[in-house]
């Protein structure tokens, strides 16, 4: 995680640089990956101690290390260990903490967790009771801030309601419709509802997911607003009634009602419109006597941006809250700590300039090119760009897996306008080193480009209505560095029995010394399926020198004997000239990253290739494959036929839950279902789920007498 000087501001003095000195000796941090990282950066910088939990899974994550103190709360599963509001108290009790932060997430917005810090004796750094338990409801606070003039969207409470009462009021309030879980939020369990015919289905989801999410499977519905931006403002609140707000963030880039990309300030919103919002947050927040930082979202209608209406509360720090830091100077964190100590607000609305414009862009572990499902594995190689601020929550080494959400890191710039601070975040990504794990990197740059975008013409529904993303063809560069690398390592598996002979007797490239290397073609198959046949590298004694020196450096430094584990960094002096990185995972494919793209790549001999390109032909005259696989791991949370019945192409048969979302697997072709896994089940990603038999053609009778 860094912060470099040319994108991140000072931050302010405040009273936590008078006499009063640090507001608490040492705090606990209720979280994990890069919000963890981020409060405990504020905390050294304060001077107090940072005492950090994690889970079985988290044993060895960055957050652990970077505190002064750590604290194992229980097995990988968040409901055994980050959601165990025991183990957190006792942990705080173990290490003498006066206060726990508990970042995003998790325990943020929770009532009774905040009633089991006080019981204890701890303070909460986050609101008040009552403002956890009325915005923690999005149908009560609905109605709480209504009454105290904030405008709010068309709509109404499922509360008691049948599904034919529910109906009956949808065709009252008109459709298309937002069905949202009243608990929770994050967008998960939303369903959009255009028409009278979607609402069974969208009932039955959405109550499933909440159930699942946040054990409470109330319903809210709410008029969808055409073509809506996202827009959201910062609050600060102190004890002593003094409420203020840090401006507006514009959350408008959204896929599945989850933030991919926001800015600070909003590109359309303008000084009187700023401030009318500023007072109907901060109207929000008082009304249920807030404290510390929050969040006030608002839906503002694409056609009048000067229209707004209350959309929810979030209670806590957001996982946006550094494009307002970047824009301001304020450090939120160290502002909650303050608050939290009972101390009154240094800043005063008057001291809250913005100065230039930040945007952020979400990294995540996911596949875009197979419809954005979540992806695991560990990290070979992680390299953050220069110039920029980024919060990661994983480092070289580091495993993602399925037991979390899956962002993995934030890259966020500065720039003294709109259009400077795009360039230079989509310069950041383009930089940014990410081997071993699928990631959405190349997406955020693409979403970047989008003329919309760039000229702020944006609506929630602007991803979802863009095409496909294909990823960009491997460059010559990259597949030339994954041909060297599948030759290096070819090398190396033969040193254990060739021993005494060095890597240039062992490449088998025709090579001789005094004469020009044997013209040769290496096929390299991409992830995709994809064959390249490029010429060979050159595989000269220079290259392996390079390459074979710091192996052995590196495994006589460590006292292993034979090569060393590939860590990214085995890369030749050529390669890092030209700014290639090459890492290679254990299931031997190897990750490249060359012209600021990133590609997983495979050499192939002559045979492999030719195998593969009839087995590719072979099933392009078959017909669609009967077995129905898992996209990802995950688990099974719905069946939606039972076993034998007859289903039409496109159908939903099953489907999984992975990292917080669902994603159906639907028949590929008309036919009978078989099932092959029950409800619950934990499936690995590629496991046959079901098949569906392709129907026999009904033969006519003949009108032939036999």
């Amino acid at each position: 995680m860094t912060s470099s000087p040319a994108s991140l501001r000072e931050a302010r003095p405040t009273i936590a640089d008078s006499v009063d000195g640090p507001p608490f000796a040492t705090v606990l941090v209720a979280n994990r990956g890069e919000i963890a990282r981020r409060v405990i950066r504020t905390l050294r910088r304060l001077g107090i101690r940072s005492v950090a939990v994690y889970s079985d899974a988290d044993a060895d994550a960055p957050h652990v290390r970077e505190a002064d103190v750590a604290v194992r709360i229980g097995p990988a599963a968040a409901s055994a260990s980050y959601l165990d509001i025991a183990a957190v108290i006792a942990a705080a009790r173990e290490t003498a903490a006066e206060a726990i932060h508990p970042g995003y997430g998790f325990l943020s917005e929770n009532a009774g967790f905040a009633r089991a810090c006080a019981d204890a004796g701890i303070v909460f750094i986050g609101p008040g009771e009552r403002a956890l338990d009325v915005m923690g409801d999005k149908i009560r606070a609905k109605e709480h801030v209504t009454a105290h003039g904030v405008p709010t969207v068309p709509g109404f409470s499922a509360v008691g309601m049948t599904d034919a009462d529910i109906a009956a009021a949808a065709g009252e309030t008109g459709y298309p419709l937002l069905v949202k879980p009243s608990a929770g939020g994050g967008g998960k369990g939303m369903q959009v509802v255009r028409a009278a015919s979607e609402l069974p289905e969208a009932l039955a989801t959405a109550r499933r997911v909440a159930a699942a999410a946040f054990g409470d499977d109330t319903l809210l519905l709410e008029r969808l607003i055409v073509r809506p931006r996202h827009i959201e403002v910062q609050v600060l609140a102190d004890a002593h009634g003094d409420v203020i707000h840090l401006g507006e963030r514009e959350c408008t880039l959204q896929r599945r009602h989850q933030k991919v990309i926001e800015e600070a300030p909003s590109p359309v919103v303008d000084a009187a419109t700023r401030a009318r919002l500023g007072a109907a947050a901060c109207a929000a927040a008082a009304s249920v006597d807030y404290r510390g930082a929050g969040t006030v979202e608002f839906l503002v209608a694409g056609d009048r941006p000067d229209e707004f209406f209350f959309i929810e509360m979030n209670t806590r720090l957001q996982v946006e809250h550094p494009v307002t830091e970047l824009v301001t100077g304020v450090d939120l964190v160290e502002q909650q700590l303050l608050v939290a100590a009972g101390r009154p607000l240094a800043l005063a609305q008057d001291d809250i300039r913005l100065d230039g414009h930040a945007i952020e862009a979400r990294v995540y572990a996911e596949s875009p090119e197979r419809g954005f499902l979540p992806a695991t594995g560990d990290v070979l190689v992680w390299r953050e760009p220069a110039g920029v601020r980024t919060d990661a929550a994983v480092e070289s080494g580091s495993v993602v897996s399925s037991d979390y959400d899956p962002m993995i890191a934030k890259v966020i710039a500065h720039g003294s306008d709109r259009a400077q601070a795009i360039e230079r975040l989509d310069a950041a990504l383009a930089e940014t080193v990410l081997l071993g794990v699928d990631s959405n990197l190349g997406f955020l740059r693409a979403l970047l480009a989008d003329p919309g975008v760039r000229g702020g013409d944006m609506d929630t529904g602007l991803i979802d209505r863009l095409p496909p993303y294909s990823a960009s063809e491997p460059s010559q560069a990259a597949l030339t560095a994954a041909a060297l690398a599948g030759e290096l390592a070819r090398v190396r598996a033969s040193e254990p029995v060739r021993a005494a002979a060095g890597p240039l007797w062992l490449t088998g490239t025709g090579w001789r010394a005094g004469s020009a290397p044997v013209g040769r073609t290496v096929a390299v198959e991409a992830e995709s399926g994809a064959i390249a046949v490029v010429a060979a590298p050159d595989l000269a004694p220079a290259s392996f020198s390079a390459m074979d020196s710091r192996r052995r450096r590196e495994s006589s430094a460590s006292g292993r004997v034979g090569p060393a584990p590939h860590d990214g960094s085995h890369t030749t002096e050529q390669a890092r000239a030209s700014g290639v990185t090459v890492a290679t995972d254990a299931a031997g494919w190897i990750w490249v990253h060359a012209d600021a793209a990133t590609h997983r790549l495979r050499p192939l001999t002559r045979r492999e290739a030719m195998e593969k390109r009839l087995a590719a032909r072979e099933r392009d005259a078959a017909a669609t494959d009967p077995e129905l696989r898992a996209p990802m791991p995950g688990a099974v949370v719905a069946l939606h036929v039972a076993d034998g019945a007859a289903v039409a192409a496109g159908d939903r048969i099953v489907t999984i839950e992975a990292m917080k979302m669902e994603h159906p697997v639907v028949a590929p072709h008309a036919g009978v279902v078989r099932l092959d896994v029950v409800t619950g089940d934990q499936v690995r990603r590629d496991q046959v789920l079901a098949h569906v038999t392709a129907a026999e053609p009904a033969h006519e009778a003949s009108d032939t007498p036999s």
